[in-house]
């Protein structure tokens, strides 16, 4: 790991403990350029901000969708204190943004809750496939 990465996962986690004084859940997270200037950067707000959503990697993510051309964005790094969630895994591919390095593993987050990890959701699916076809088709 590069002197460069260390400081700026070093970043990410200060702003964790910035969350954390704040009340919130302890992540941050920060996106830099191609040129490795700093773009932005976040923490998690979901217990001020009363958003179940407001996870700093989906935060700029968002941003990055609304400020940046897609070969930026493509060039672009997101630093974050621990592995993005699933959620904003999704909104990390969505918006186009080329690479993420983190420090704590989901695996090594679980680990640290006394309850473990959320419960799984049970999904049923796929059904009426015809009907769902056709409001989806042609679209992409």
């Amino acid at each position: 790991m590069s002197h460069d990465t260390e400081a700026l996962l070093r970043r990410a986690i200060a702003l964790a403990v910035e969350a954390r004084e704040g009340g919130n859940p302890p992540f941050g997270s920060l996106l830099v350029g191609p040129d490795g200037a700093v773009l932005a950067e976040d923490r998690n707000t979901t217990h001020t901000d009363d958003d179940i959503t407001a996870h700093p990697e989906l935060k700029l993510a968002r941003w990055a969708a609304q400020h940046l051309d897609a070969g930026t964005a493509a060039a672009t790094t997101m630093y974050t204190s621990c592995q993005p969630c699933g959620m904003c895994t999704g909104a990390i591919a969505r918006s186009g943004l080329g690479r993420v390095v983190y420090a704590l593993s989901t695996e090594q987050i679980v680990a640290l809750k006394p309850g473990g990890d959320w419960p799984d959701v049970p999904q049923d699916g796929p059904a009426l496939y015809d009907e769902a076809r056709a409001a989806v088709a042609g679209y992409y």
